[in-house]
């Protein structure tokens, strides 16, 4: 399983971000996906998690208003949209997948990892 992150770059207070997660090398049917982020000096942190079978989405009740997950099964594809981007937002932001299906906070939970991708936000 491998899985590319892109999308990063350096954004203005209130952007909107997009991120895309391409995921390769097996069928994903039953695999829980899920984005996560880690600034320095912090904690890896949940951003929300999808299924890929039926598309449904898991996120933190602090989280939901903010982070939005959607997936595209032809395109192999798991994205990731937050809008009004802060300052606070800059961090390395990660895919994950698993193949229970599992799509919850738990960083441990995950097998399979992309090399993250870098979001810088200058006020």
């Amino acid at each position: 399983v491998q899985l590319q992150a892109s999308g990063g770059g350096v954004f203005q207070v209130g952007d909107t971000l997009r991120l895309s997660c391409v995921a390769s090398g097996h069928t994903f049917r039953n695999y829980g996906m899920s984005w996560f982020r880690q600034a320095p000096g912090k904690e890896r942190e949940f951003l929300g998690g999808i299924s890929w079978n039926d598309g449904s989405t898991y996120y933190l009740a602090s989280n939901k208003d903010r982070f939005v997950v959607s997936r595209d099964t032809v395109k192999s594809t798991v994205y990731l949209r937050m809008d009004s981007l802060k300052p606070e937002d800059t961090a390395t932001y990660y895919c994950a997948a698993e193949a229970t299906g599992y799509k919850g906070s738990a960083w441990r939970g995950y097998d399979y990892w992309g090399q993250g991708t870098l979001v810088t936000v200058s006020s």
